[in-house]
């Protein structure tokens, strides 16, 4: 043999000696996304994930992509399921001890970094020599919930944040509406298919949504929240708020370098001692619905000043921390909720006077201090107007009070069930839609019911997503009436009974009256008068003869 063919066998086996010295790690051996391959200059668009998505098909036996829905401009939204094995369906973890969590970003997608970190994570799970979690979870992810938004790049979007340098998307969806506002009505074909497609056909212990800040400074990349609504299990509210982020947040510091905090704004940016104040409690929100169907949820908030690469990998080592905590949680996750779906049908069967159902609110601190890592603040009056706010070089840490705890100032009591006095099939759909379970008398009852009599209907001046939210007053008056076969009735004994309330109660602050379902039947032609909400509250367990609609 050759001098010259000996050297290249032995130059090919040092390099293979080198390869296995020094395995490739995910991000050699798969696809770059598409802020990898630009340095960060650029976002993925909609055919980047799928090319993405598919590349990892091709390299991984774990991951089986599904359709979450389809956009209103015709879009597919991309599932995917990761799993050891991949399960081809729900019904395959039945006697399955793993359980399912559920990542989503681009729900605003002007908000990207979401969109790169999850794919980013997606192939470093899968391309893994031992792919981590796996033997414990399955992990769903939709990269990109909004994919109409998303193809309406431009640098003109979202222009006070720092790049990418050839721009995002759009907050709307192609119906112009904002799908983080859509969780009651479920009026857009992404929130749909999320409801249908995720929350009720696997049934996720924990759901992640990100988004980007959108303007309070601190040197914190990461910001977060629970489900806010105090409507939901208070057991879960505490543990996420009390535990499990506190936990994560650690997590993120001490393994991943990261720094994060709880998600806000100063009460006063003149003054920023005065306080820390979080969003709203209300269910249009992603996250606080969530809660309400008695699941985890965290609010991921990166921010918006920092350089679009560090917004980024803050978001992956977020998730990453998210998945080690769950992980290591399972078991009391699993515990956690199947006991606040217990409790909600155990209350539903026979409510006592102690299950009540917030309608007004306080926002009161938190028992614990935040502290937020920010700067001093430069106030410059403006004649006529609002002074101008703007950081200084000099950085300060405040310790101040947050606003996070949504008091009930005034409540109502859970009923057994609500009658539904009219035959409107898009209330009773829209129920549905949300996964409740709804009924029908199949022979006629005679109950007592508290009947709701308006006295005040003000429709909001101006329209929102479409809308002009209402407001109402009025009283209730005991009543006993024959209901009909046919009558349509909800039971709060179901695992969705808080949500039921939400829905279906008269006085409640983000429910189908709110949002219009039910304005058609308030008003007479004639008169000044107001009609009686046509949902009626039974308060007494009654044994009636009743069929699901299906």
């Amino acid at each position: 043999m050759a001098k010259t063919e000996l050297k290249k066998i032995a130059l090919w086996l040092w390099a293979v000696s080198l390869l296995f010295a020094n395995p490739l790690s995910a991000q050699e051996k798969g696809p770059l996304t598409r802020a990898e391959q630009t340095a960060f200059k650029a976002t993925s668009r909609h055919e980047d994930v799928l090319a993405f998505i598919q590349a990892l098909q091709l390299q991984s036996p774990w991951l089986r992509v599904e359709t979450l829905a389809l956009s209103t401009e015709g879009r597919p939204i991309p599932l995917l399921v990761i799993g050891k094995p991949t399960p081809t369906s729900p019904r395959e973890l039945r006697q399955d001890s793993r359980g399912v969590v559920y990542i989503q970003a681009n729900i605003h997608a002007g908000e990207v970094e979401g969109k790169e970190a999850a794919l980013m994570l997606a192939r470093d799970i899968l391309l893994a020599d031992t792919p981590p979690y796996l033997d414990r979870l399955v992990i769903l992810i939709a990269p990109n919930f909004n994919p109409d938004g998303n193809e309406k790049i431009s640098p003109q979007n979202r222009r006070n944040q720092a790049g990418p340098e050839e721009g995002v998307g759009v907050r709307i969806n192609g119906q112009n509406l904002d799908l983080n506002r859509d969780a009651i009505k479920l009026e857009s074909p992404e929130m749909q298919g999320l409801v249908a497609n995720v929350l009720e056909r696997w049934d996720p212990l924990l759901l992640v949504d990100c988004h980007t800040t959108d303007g309070s400074y601190h040197e914190e990349p990461v910001t977060y929240s629970w489900s806010l609504n105090p409507n939901g299990d208070q057991e879960i509210l505490g543990y996420m708020r009390d535990k499990m982020l506190p936990a994560i947040s650690q997590t993120l510091e001490k393994k991943y370098k990261t720094l994060s905090l709880p998600y806000g704004d100063p009460v006063d940016f003149r003054d920023l001692e005065k306080g820390w104040r979080t969003f709203s409690h209300q269910p249009r929100y992603l996250t606080n619905y969530v809660g309400l169907r008695n699941r985890l949820s965290i609010l991921d908030e990166n921010y918006v000043y920092a350089p679009f690469k560090e917004r980024v990998l803050a978001c992956y080592h977020f998730l990453r921390a998210i998945l080690d905590e769950t992980y290591a949680r399972l078991e009391e996750i699993k515990h956690l909720v199947a006991e606040a779906d217990r409790k909600t049908v155990a209350a539903g069967l026979n409510p006592s006077d102690k299950d009540l159902f917030g309608l007004e609110f306080d926002l009161q601190p938190l028992a614990q201090p935040v502290r937020v890592r920010g700067y001093e603040m430069e106030v410059i009056p403006r004649e006529g107007g609002f002074p101008q706010i703007k950081p200084t070089e000099k950085k300060k840490t405040y310790i101040m009070p947050y606003l996070a705890n949504f008091v009930p100032k005034r409540s109502a009591r859970l009923p057994y069930a609500y009658l539904i006095t009219i035959n409107d099939r898009e209330v009773i759909n829209k129920l549905c839609q949300h996964g409740v379970i709804v009924e029908r008398l199949t022979q006629p009852a005679r109950l007592e019911g508290e009947v709701f009599q308006l006295k005040e209907l003000k429709p909001a001046e101006r329209p929102f997503q479409g809308h002009r939210l209402n407001s109402l007053k009025g009283d209730y008056r005991i009543e006993t009436r024959d209901f009909p076969a046919g009558t349509w009735f909800v039971s709060t004994a179901q695992p969705l009974g808080r949500l039921v309330a939400y829905l279906l109660e008269p006085e409640s602050d983000d429910g189908l009256f709110t949002w219009n379902f039910f304005d058609r039947y308030l008003v007479p032609e004639w008169g000044r008068a107001f009609e009686a909400f046509p949902v009626i509250k039974v308060m007494k367990p009654a044994v009636l003869a009743k069929e699901i609609y299906r």
